[in-house]
């Protein structure tokens, strides 16, 4: 029988030593029918191999054309895959839970732009792959960039050798302060309860100690964690080359909301200043890098966290895009 998965190229694609960004796999031509959920499912479990060789190959795979029509889809497509889930604990973002292993993206408001950023760097227990799925298609904007995490280390570290040294050196310290409850005007709005998932500090205080984060309340309700010193370059052993994972970008220049300063919000591990004028032209650097697929309704992306970081556009709204976290 054949394959179910063909692979094509589409305009926005970019090429980096000759592997496309992302990888954009279709249905096979050569079927007599559309396909259907449960050939899509029993696809994925076939064919897995192929698929696990791709993404660790390109670092992310678009599926488009695909009969995904629910966020119920959406999640039998997630637990085709097999991949462990890994529960949202100390992520920063506004988002609540659809159906099994399905959660909304970011939940901030559509004017905001969500920097760069590897999922969860922050903390030590990060994903190892996310999938994002287009529910409803954005009216305009809301596209989820993406780029190659070493080439923006090699880039920044050719332009500001000093810079890298020192964040290899040091790592980076994150500071958030959050509330009790979520606040969805904020793309760093979950609040204390929501990112340990208890309405108990002491089991906050564990729960954080667990990941090398410590608490300082400040009064009603109010906490500021400080997360780190944590690595800023991590080595991909797989691929056998450095990578930029980490959320200094996204801190430095988004993190900002009525109770946090993003100047503020993240410092060299030795607890010392980041040079402002560095960190703004990182952040050109990974939009110059960046591939941008606009979204089509039903559309998955499968991302490899340890290669790949990715966004988020401000929109016009409606736009509805889901996600699932994999250890």
């Amino acid at each position: 029988m054949a394959k179910l998965f063909t692979e094509i190229e589409i305009p926005h694609q970019k090429h980096f030593n000759s592997l496309p960004l992302p990888s954009v796999l279709v249905p096979n031509p050569s079927l007599f029918s559309p396909p259907s959920l449960s050939l899509l499912i029993d696809s994925i479990k076939t064919e897995k191999p192929f698929l696990e060789s791709l993404l660790h190959k390109t670092g992310a795979i678009l599926f488009r054309g695909f009969p995904i029509t629910t966020a119920s889809d959406f999640n039998d497509v997630v637990e085709a895959f097999g991949f462990e889930e890994l529960p949202y604990i100390g992520g920063a973002a506004p988002r609540s839970n659809v159906v099994g292993r399905v959660f909304t993206a970011n939940e901030s408001p559509p004017d905001q732009k969500i920097h760069f950023h590897h999922e969860m760097a922050q903390v030590p227990e990060f994903p190892s792959k996310l999938l994002f799925y287009c529910e409803v298609e954005p009216a305009s904007g809301g596209e989820t960039p993406i780029v190659l995490s070493h080439i923006v280390y090699e880039k920044i570290k050719e332009k500001y050798p000093d810079f890298v040294e020192k964040l290899e050196k040091h790592g980076l310290i994150y500071i958030r302060v959050l509330g009790e409850d979520d606040d969805p005007s904020s793309a760093i709005g979950r609040g204390w309860k929501s990112t340990f998932l208890t309405n108990d500090k002491s089991v906050a205080e564990k729960r954080a100690a667990k990941q090398g984060t410590q608490l300082e309340w400040l009064g009603d309700g109010v906490v500021k964690t400080i997360m780190g010193p944590i690595p800023a370059i991590k080595y991909d052993k797989s691929r056998n080359r450095k990578t930029w994972f980490n959320s200094v970008v996204a801190a430095y220049t988004g993190w900002d909301d009525k109770r946090n300063d993003p100047v503020k919000a993240v410092t060299f591990g030795n607890g010392e200043a980041l040079p402002g004028e560095i960190i703004h032209d990182c952040q050109k650097i990974l939009e110059d890098e960046s591939v941008v697929v606009p979204w089509q309704k039903g559309d998955v992306l499968l991302l490899d966290n340890l290669a790949v970081l990715h966004a988020r556009k401000s929109f016009v709204p409606p736009r509805r895009v889901l996600a699932s976290l994999c250890k």
